[in-house]
């Protein structure tokens, strides 16, 4: 007789459940690995991942363990020693009949099968995830900033993420006539353009056409510019520079960084450049001194 066959339908549920915490240890463990400590939304965001996979496996277990108790509840037995036929006296195997399963038996039996499929997809989308191309450049910037002492400080993607990003680095700054808001830069950026056309038109194109900017084209870009959540670039920000009078650096994941304005002798303005940001595509960030993790867990 092979090991393991005496055991009860009840020891080998254990057995299982041991197994599925076993393994869901290694896979928390994993992901927490995958999180840099003083990424302290993105491990607040892990930790309440953690206690509902957590709290779906209890669960799990526990209606596991109540169909096995289920006296007209057969079935899981069966499906734990994968055979539909069971030992008599004499090692002979004879067909059980088996009895009627209920129209309650068969919803929870339908119900257990949907969550099971659910767990799979959810652990499925974990993997993605940290396989995926945003996750990845998330830690390729975690580590690029953290050999400056810096760190991403997020800024909404609402359109004006880079005028945003722009204004809080002014504000971390605190400089006297420097602490422009979101529409004076927005303002102030078109108004450069429009004065200066001849080092931007070059650079615009008609999409449809491919002919460059036309005089009421360049200014409709210069209107939505300044009046609307049209997204920033690199020619906004050549402008900003000019208005600031500060160098501007763009630091990127899998690229160089950008470096604009160069002209300007001043500590540049720091953003960070996202190409996968949100699942929305471009997004800029700000950035600020990177905290220390005990103190952002004391805090």
């Amino acid at each position: 007789m092979e090991e393991g066959a005496t055991e009860t339908p009840e020891e080998l549920l254990a057995k299982q459940h041991r197994k599925e915490k076993k393994d869901l240890q290694a896979k928390i463990q994993s992901l927490k690995n995958a999180v840099p400590k003083n990424d302290k939304k993105r491990r607040k965001q892990l930790t309440e991942d953690i206690a509902k996979l957590e709290a779906e496996l209890n669960q799990k277990h526990e209606e596991e363990l109540k169909q096995l108790k289920s006296p007209a509840d057969t079935k899981v037995g069966e499906m734990i020693n994968g055979v539909e036929a069971m030992t008599v006296e004499g090692g002979d195997q004879q067909e059980v009949k088996q009895p009627r399963v209920t129209k309650a038996q068969k919803r929870r039996d339908k119900k257990a099968a949907q969550e099971k499929e659910r767990e799979s997809r959810i652990a499925e989308a974990e993997v993605q995830n940290l396989l995926g191309e945003r996750h990845q450049e998330g830690l390729k910037l975690a580590q690029k900033l953290a050999q400056r002492q810096l760190q991403i400080r997020e800024i909404s993607s609402d359109g004006h993420c880079m005028y945003r990003a722009v204004e809080d680095q002014l504000v971390q700054r605190a400089v006297p006539g420097l602490t422009l808001v979101l529409k004076e830069l927005r303002s102030r950026t078109a108004e450069y353009m429009r004065n200066h056309a001849d080092d931007f038109v070059p650079f615009l194109t008609n999409p449809n056409t491919g002919d460059m900017y036309t005089a009421d084209e360049f200014e409709k870009y210069c209107s939505d510019v300044e009046h609307t959540a049209a997204w920033g670039g690199q020619l906004e920000l050549r402008a900003l520079t000019h208005v600031l009078q500060l160098p501007i650096e763009v630091i990127q994941a899998d690229s160089p960084t950008i470096k604009i304005g160069e002209e300007y002798d001043s500590e540049p303005i720091t953003l960070v450049y996202m190409l996968h940001a949100y699942g929305l595509g471009e997004h800029y960030n700000s950035v600020e001194r990177l905290k220390d993790p005990a103190n952002e867990e004391d805090s």
